[in-house]
């Protein structure tokens, strides 16, 4: 049987849906186990079937599903193998969601609109979740959203130890693309030595979704190194729109540095045409072939994931990883 048992007796699983099977499978080989065989398919109406190889009672179970185009489906999916999970009398069930679904509505802005973050954590928990681990939420206030222990996993650490071995760190300032990232970009300054701070300011139209201009800079830019940061791109205009911006104003350079690709639509043409000097991701969520240029750097993130669970299992210190933030 595949799995790791530890000096108690007590055997981990590894699960993945079918998303995102490469970045289970990096997991599962840092951890140095197999993905537990599974057999999943989807009926002729969309339904989808699912059934695990091999017995998972007792079992400490992760399952890891990424969350990607059509998103839906790949929802539905966890959902069902959490209730397969449960049903199968697995110990305890620990959701791995790299990029949480739906994370970008976890606040109402308007009447008669949902907090559809909240609906996801609530159906997590109805499914059978007894934990829940993501890397980089949109809003630290998600974790608030699930009734049970979150590992809020950062990839800040993966993404400023690559850029800080291409730049020089002297002459770098770290940009946020608006105030509400700036305690991030604090946090991105002081793994780059100080690094100085600017963020961009930018309005939005709330009706109008995937779309915000990028206006002004605040703070220091002219002849520097910008490392312009964010959690996501999907589309991304907003983040082109500022490197457009930065350049205009005298930055020398520009790097961007993101931890979930969505890429949605014209993403990749825009983020190759931009005029960065770097686009930075991690592989949370699939890059697909077509959707790679020259100057796109992919990470892997599943180094980081393996340590989290498997601090986890061995009722560790997931904070630990991140010098106790979290």
């Amino acid at each position: 049987m595949t799995g790791i048992t530890n000096t108690g007796s007590n055997r981990m699983v590894l699960l993945s849906g079918r998303a995102h099977p490469e970045l289970a499978q990096s997991i599962a080989s840092e951890l140095g186990t197999e993905l537990v065989p599974t057999d999943a398919y989807d009926f002729a109406n969309g339904e989808t079937y699912v059934r695990f190889g091999e017995s998972v009672r007792g079992a400490d179970a992760f399952l890891i599903q990424s969350h990607p185009a059509p998103i839906n489906q790949w929802l539905m999916e966890q959902l069902i193998m959490l209730d397969s999970l449960k049903r199968a009398s697995a110990k305890s069930i620990t959701v791995v969601s790299p990029f949480y679904p739906y994370a970008r509505q976890d606040k109402k802005h308007r009447g008669r609109e949902p907090i559809s973050a909240r609906l996801i954590a609530d159906l997590y928990k109805t499914a059978g979740a007894d934990r829940l681990m993501s890397v980089d939420l949109h809003t630290a206030q998600i974790q608030g959203f699930f009734d049970g222990p979150v590992d809020h996993l950062m990839a800040i650490p993966l993404l400023s130890d690559y850029v800080r071995s291409a730049v020089d760190v002297d002459n770098v300032t770290v940009v946020s693309p608006d105030t509400g990232r700036v305690r991030v970009a604090e946090q991105w300054a002081e793994r780059l030595g100080g690094a100085p701070l600017a963020f961009v300011h930018k309005t939005r139209d709330i009706t109008v979704p995937n779309q915000a201009v990028s206006k002004e800079v605040v703070g220091n830019i002219k002849g520097r190194t910008c490392v312009l940061i964010d959690d996501m791109i999907d589309t991304g205009g907003t983040i082109t729109g500022a490197v457009q911006v930065l350049k205009d104003q005298g930055a020398t350079n520009v790097i961007i540095a993101a931890t979930h690709a969505v890429f949605s639509g014209p993403a990749v043409e825009r983020l190759a045409n931009c005029g960065a000097d770097e686009v930075v991701v991690t592989d949370t969520l699939p890059v697909p072939e077509e959707n790679t240029f020259e100057n796109l750097t992919v990470l892997s993130i599943a180094p980081l994931i393996a340590r989290a669970i498997q601090e986890v299992f061995e009722d560790g210190s997931v904070t630990s990883l991140f010098n106790g933030n979290s």
